[in-house]
């Protein structure tokens, strides 16, 4: 194994973490070697919640400036390499920020969000999520919705969206969209995991499927191997191509039962859904051994180098894919 050294000289892009953000698991960022980590600031809230979302992250930029800076363009994701900041760049699992207001899709670019996820496993107004049973494909209102993000550099995430509404986003979209945290449903059989054809057409229409290191995404769960995950990333690769490929762990750190709850259910229902748990396992999944958070970054770094890739690869799939695909992908159409 090499030395730390070839993991600290890389851009590491984390494709999305949903933690109860705080200065510890900042310096967890720093300490991992994190450049940029995509934020998600909402769930199920509504535009003026959102707002709330927004100014609470104000602060918290204030008080941890020497740590992290907000990303307003990829090239403050370069400046952040450069000045050894954790950048942070906004992101929601869902399209309630804009309620049905599709003018609500440039005000909140305007406001930094650059990635927008047009489901969260229900069926939304724009699109099918991946737990309904029929998945009726993107709306009247999703198409416009989709051209509108093309138009303002809004990323179309389709992670927990079901497999036509998919394919239909990748169709549509003028400018290749991202499934910023799934694994593939070969390696693990889960709703939320993404078939070979999605994968295929995700590749061939330039996106980027950044990987999962959440236990209900991967075989074995919590006991999954890294060197099973790494033989993933490999298979993967062959699929859809090295330059397709990047991390998005889904970690969520220190945050209560009762928040993953609350993104099971949000207001919508008064049964309790379990998501990818189950009654007798209703928790937060125990960590995986080798990545309990983000100082455990260079794990993945090299694993991936023990698994075969080059040191050019491995700074594609860390972070390097992204970094590429949202050079292009952030820039509003003029």
């Amino acid at each position: 194994m090499m030395d730390h050294s070839f993991h600290n000289d890389l851009i590491v892009i984390d494709g999305l973490q949903y933690s109860n953000w705080n200065r510890d698991i900042f310096k967890q960022l720093h300490a991992g070697g994190v450049t940029m980590v995509h934020a998600t600031i909402v769930y199920h809230e509504k535009t003026q919640e959102t707002l709330k979302r927004v100014a609470e992250w104000n602060r918290l930029f204030e008080s941890n400036a020497d740590l992290i800076m907000p990303i307003r363009s990829a090239a403050d994701i370069r400046l952040a390499k450069q000045i050894g900041k954790v950048g942070i760049m906004f992101g929601a699992q869902n399209c309630s920020p804009i309620e049905d207001d599709i003018g609500m899709i440039e005000v909140m670019r305007e406001l930094n969000m650059m990635i927008m996820q047009l489901t969260y496993n229900n069926q939304s107004l724009l699109a099918c999520g991946c737990y309904e049973s029929e998945d009726s494909g993107v709306t009247r209102f999703g198409k416009q919705a989709i051209r509108e993000m093309n138009r303002v550099g809004m990323v179309v995430d389709m992670s927990h969206s079901a497999e036509r509404s998919t394919l239909e986003a990748i169709e549509i979209s003028e400018r290749p969209i991202v499934i910023s945290h799934a694994n593939p449903l070969s390696f693990h059989h889960a709703k939320r995991n993404k078939s070979d054809t999605v994968l295929k057409a995700l590749g061939e229409s330039g996106g980027l499927l950044g990987f999962s290191l959440y236990p209900f995404h991967l075989k074995n769960g919590p006991d999954c191997t890294l060197n099973d995950f790494c033989e993933m990333v490999a298979r993967t690769a062959d699929l859809m191509g090295v330059d397709h490929i990047g991390i998005g762990t889904d970690l969520c750190q220190e945050q209560p039962v009762s928040v993953l709850e609350w993104m099971r259910n949000g207001n919508w229902s008064k049964e309790m859904d379990y998501g990818e748990g189950s009654k007798s396992n209703a928790d937060w999944p125990k960590p995986l051994s080798w990545f309990r958070d983000s100082r455990d970054f260079p794990h993945i770094t090299y694993g991936l180098l023990e698994q075969g890739f080059s040191q050019d690869e491995v700074s594609k799939i860390m972070g390097l894919n992204w970094l590429n695909f949202l050079d292009s992908a952030l820039q509003p159409i003029r």
